[in-house]
């Protein structure tokens, strides 16, 4: 058999064995030794002076040395620390009266906790059976169809992996060679954009069968109001901001109001006033930014954006580039902020004018349950994307705001956080052992001329690059049904990374591709993961099979943003390239 021969089957073999069940790090080391010793046999040589061990020293040191993957053990304890400190009940409950009033609200309330609480830790197992236990019994409980309820977790669920902070990026950032921070910026639109479809997609169905999500009763739509709250509402306004503010400057009225614990104290009436002030601060403060970024930030000097750029692992951008790209705002951005600035303001102003009680105590419970975890993560992402630190500065930022969020919320014990270590330690390993398994198993392949033969076998079709697109993200989506994301990026899309420069596809918006269509591979039997995590936590009259009819919709909203992000690259691409240039 011919070495190019022997590459396939090597490719063929590390699937079958994969899908028998053996461990993926240790069948790609197995494979990878067992098929370069052939490659490198020399009946002249020993048994252990085999080239193959030395490739195997050399590819190690290589992966145990990669900068990239210093940032995975700060995310992933991250993560752990969130799930098992932070408070996502109060936050369902909280979202779920907020958005009371939408169709199907309990599904829309589950979906943003998923995508948020995804962002947060970034591990869909975690988020699939916290919400399992927390979301699904209620929406059985209304009446909502079998599939719709198991359907929006197991998709929600997903997107913590695609949403930056995710470990699939930084992987693949170590293997395509690619910056973390421009794929973190570049996946940031199309992850938003995927769960917006999902939204749509829930909302719409809901409007169209209304049975599939019958409406709450009058008592689960009811927000509890302290009677502290009308007392003070009779003694000043019934708009709660009016009441606040009447308060601050005339306090006597406020001071004989009980409370159940005393009288209203004058610091009562401050703190909840500053609570009513946040969705201002909000909405003033992304304004703010993005002035601040766009209009002050891009006036520093050519060699300041040349060194922060450098910093962020692009050294290719030169005085020349950094001097066009602190020229100046553009019009649009003027015109758009302006409009931004009048949309601001009318939002603000209507909402101060309907600020009920029902309203400023929605407002409260939103604050206390999503307010820090919202603060930690606009943080951990804000200095990565705005060049303040590396990825791994940032992911130490996060790991350190986990543990203060879980003391202060006082969930978070000694015995929790030794399983959220032993956890991170154990999924850290797992990545490292991944990378050496891959970086033996490749360079083997390599060196049987499987790489050359697959390459020539592509070219040969003389395809366009629309074509290559598409055959490219075929496969990995097929591939998506028998393995998981992580067998995929580390075997075989370094096969496909040589191809890209030929057909001229840019390698960030062929990653970000392959993350959206990896969300398929949480949702494809038969090693949909998504579904028998929430299988372990359902009711038993919840069949797998209902399940998996509950995810299959949202395999083809996948489908559909990707067909988006090709028609409008943009999307991918426009914020990396406007943050750090080409």
């Amino acid at each position: 058999m011919s070495d190019p021969a022997l590459g396939l089957l090597m490719l063929g073999l590390i699937v079958v064995v994969i899908v028998m069940g053996f461990p993926t790090a240790f069948t790609l080391m197995g494979l990878g030794i067992v098929f370069g010793y052939i490659a490198f046999y020399n009946p002249a040589q020993a048994l252990i002076d085999n080239r193959v061990f030395e490739l195997m020293v050399q590819r190690t040191y290589g992966a145990m040395t990669n900068d990239v993957l210093i940032s995975v053990p700060l995310f992933v304890l991250m993560g752990y620390v969130m799930e098992r400190g932070a408070l996502v009940d109060k936050m369902f409950y909280a979202i779920q009266l907020a958005f009371r009033n939408v169709p199907a609200s309990l599904a829309v309330a589950t979906l943003i906790v998923c995508t948020f609480w995804g962002i947060a830790s970034g591990l869909v197992g975690a988020v699939v059976v916290l919400m399992g236990v927390i979301a699904l019994n209620p929406m059985l409980r209304a009446g909502y169809d079998v599939k719709l309820a198991t359907g929006v977790i197991t998709a929600g669920g997903t997107l913590g992996i695609l949403i930056p902070p995710s470990v699939m990026i930084i992987v693949y950032a170590a293997v395509a060679g690619q910056s973390v921070v421009k794929l973190y910026a570049a996946a940031m639109f199309p992850g938003f954009f995927l769960a917006l479809l999902y939204l749509v997609y829930i909302i719409g169905w809901a409007l169209i069968s209304p049975r599939v999500a019958p409406k709450l009763s009058e008592e689960q739509l009811r927000v509890p109001v302290p009677d502290w709250v009308s007392k003070f509402q009779a003694a000043y306004s019934k708009n709660v901001f009016v009441s606040l503010v009447s308060a601050l400057f005339n306090p006597a009225k406020a001071k004989a109001i009980e409370t159940g614990k005393g009288h209203l104290a004058y610091g009562q009436i401050v703190k909840n006033f500053l609570i009513s002030l946040i969705p201002f601060i909000i909405v003033a403060g992304m304004l703010a930014t993005a002035w601040w970024y766009v209009v002050i930030h891009q006036q520093v000097g050519p060699e300041a954006v040349v060194e922060g750029v450098e910093q962020l692992g692009s050294p290719d951008i030169g005085p020349k580039e950094a001097t066009d790209a602190q020229k100046g705002a553009p019009m649009g951005f003027y015109i758009g902020w302006g409009i931004a600035v009048l949309l601001g303001l009318f939002y603000i102003f209507r909402y101060y004018t309907r600020l009920t009680a029902e309203r400023f105590e929605i407002l409260k419970l939103l604050t206390s349950s999503i307010m820090p975890l919202g603060t930690l993560t606009v943080v951990v992402l804000g200095v990565i994307l705005f060049g303040v630190t590396t990825a791994t500065e940032s992911a130490a930022v996060g790991a350190l705001g986990a543990f203060l969020l879980a003391i202060q919320a006082r969930t978070l014990d000694w015995k929790r956080t030794k399983e959220a270590v032993f956890l991170t330690a154990k999924t850290t390993a797992m990545v490292c052992w991944l990378f050496v398994g891959s970086a033996v198993f490749s360079g083997v392949f390599a060196i049987l001329g499987g790489q050359a033969l697959v390459e020539k076998w592509v070219l040969g079709m003389n395809l366009t690059p629309l074509q290559f697109m598409i055959l490219s993200q075929m496969v990995i989506f097929i591939l998506g049904w028998p393995l998981e994301w992580t067998e995929i990026i580390v075997i075989f899309v370094p096969i496909f990374l040589p191809l890209l420069k030929h057909f001229n596809i840019d390698p960030i918006l062929w990653g970000v591709l392959v993350f959206v269509n990896l969300q398929a591979a949480f949702l494809s039997p038969p090693v949909a993961m998504s579904a028998f995590y929430l299988k372990g936590v359902a009711p038993k009259h919840v069949t797998i099979n209902q399940i998996f009819g509950g995810m299959m919709p949202y395999m083809g909203i996948v489908i559909l943003c990707m067909i988006f992000m090709y028609i409008w690259p943009g999307m991918t691409l426009w914020l990396p390239n406007f943050l750090y240039g080409r």
